[in-house]
């Protein structure tokens, strides 16, 4: 039996098809994590932005190296191949199938054809009716997995190649979702983490309204689940009912991702934004006082085609007073083929740099004395692993390799997958430190 590892690059969403892409060959292959152990790799390959499509070509040609030794195949797949499918081919010849986002259902068979005829394949069947589904394979922690609610995109923001990729926007059905999370619960998954382009929009293209809240509603009836969280929250989908939903289900993580990308309204209407400052003022007024211990997470592009100092002045004074816990800012990628990428003022790459900075810095002593006010208090906190002297965990107010940890010294053995009561003693920029107080059921 051969061996297969596969590399995936990018969001949780490639993450979720890497786990697919596992599930599919798991019966005919045998599953390593090291490359250097494989007879087949493949290498899921993010193309968003600049930084991820350099991180994907790096990555596929370190893979290359291995097949001077023990690796017979090399496999791209993901968002990269397929933009840049036909190209890649052509440059780099160590690669022998290069596949787009939707063929994952044929991909044994393509192996196989590989090996019975050694001639390289190019393979990007697209399809809007198709969304990649199946057994997979976990690669997160023992007690957490994504489930993919939806695939695709509507919402055509001007930087953004992803429709042109994953296609128009494509719910699953409730029930379709229920069964996957069933069986994720009943075989130790406690925490559930809702994930699509736009996770606000599920429901409209097949029960013709905003659904999400619906579907929260019957995954907290699952018995063993504990944590549901929600990605991606568009801020002009997000509903009353929502709201409602996250207020009174006590399974719902009190965590809102929710990519605002700018709050200039000159900006957003240039990045086809369809929310205005006004609204998204409203929007955190309204889930604060609904909810008040909400943690929000934020995406932030700084850097876009004309924006200006002011607009910057505009962006850091809307920090200071909504106080957002988590933010994640990136300098404007121009992507071949987005509407943004022929824009006139186009901004200098070290202006970009700083503004970058600035931002970080100023969100980083925010966050510090957010984290404050979680000294003393007690918080549930899922165990993940242990660092040397330290265990290491999440709080609802957590997610996965993204935020801060609770950090936690313990006489005794934790746990991991485990919840436990901690109490929390000191505070960092985004990481918090406590003791174990008791386990929980």
């Amino acid at each position: 039996m051969l061996n297969v590892g596969v590399v995936s690059l990018g969001c949780d969403k490639n993450r979720v098809d890497s786990e697919i892409i596992l599930g599919k060959l798991k019966n005919k292959y045998s599953m390593v994590q090291n490359p250097e152990e494989a007879d087949i790799i493949i290498v899921n390959t993010c193309g968003f932005i600049q930084s991820a499509k350099a991180e994907s070509i790096n990555t596929i040609l370190e893979m290359a190296e291995l097949k001077k030794d023990r690796c017979k195949l090399l496999v791209v797949t993901g968002c990269l191949s397929a933009r840049y499918g036909n190209e890649l081919l052509k440059t780099l010849p160590e690669v022998d199938i290069m596949l787009g986002v939707n063929n994952y259902d044929i991909l044994m068979d393509i192996i196989d054809k590989f090996f019975k005829s050694e001639e390289r394949i190019i393979l990007n069947d697209y399809s809007d009716s198709n969304i990649n589904f199946g057994e997979r394979i976990l690669t997160t922690n023992k007690s957490t997995a994504y489930i993919r609610i939806a695939e695709g995109c509507d919402n055509n923001c001007t930087y953004c190649v992803i429709p042109k990729i994953r296609g128009k926007y494509r719910s699953r059905k409730i029930e379709d979702i229920l069964s996957e999370a069933k069986n994720l619960c009943e075989n130790g998954i406690r925490e559930l983490i809702l994930i699509a382009q736009d996770t606000t929009y599920y429901g409209k293209d097949i029960y013709n309204e905003n659904s999400l809240s619906d579907l929260l509603h019957e995954l907290s009836n699952i018995e063993k689940l504990k944590w549901i969280r929600v990605l991606y929250c568009y801020p002009e989908e997000i509903t009353i009912a929502l709201i409602d939903e996250m207020k009174t289900n006590e399974k719902i993580c009190h965590y809102l991702d929710i990519p605002l990308q700018h709050i200039s309204n000159r900006i957003l209407k240039s990045m086809g934004r369809k929310s205005t400052k006004q609204r998204i003022e409203q929007l955190m007024q309204y889930i604060k006082y609904e909810i008040p211990d909400i943690v929000i997470r934020t995406s932030l592009i700084v850097g876009f085609p004309g924006e200006s100092e002011e607009d910057v002045e505009e962006l850091k004074d809307f920090l200071k007073r909504y106080r957002i816990q988590n933010v994640g800012v990136f300098k404007y990628s121009n992507e071949e083929g987005a509407a943004s990428s022929n824009m006139k003022n186009q901004i200098p790459f070290k202006i970009k740099e700083q503004r970058e900075k600035e931002i970080m810095m100023l969100q980083s002593k925010i966050s510090l004395n957010l984290n404050k006010a979680y000294v003393g208090k007690i918080m549930e906190v899922l165990i993940e692993g242990k660092n040397n002297d330290y265990y290491f965990g999440r709080n609802e107010y957590m997610i996965p390799e993204v935020d801060g940890k609770v950090l936690i010294r313990s006489k005794e053995n934790l746990e991991f997958g485990k919840f436990y009561k901690v109490k929390i003693l000191k505070s960092l920029n985004y990481d918090l430190i406590g003791d174990v107080e008791h386990e929980l059921s």
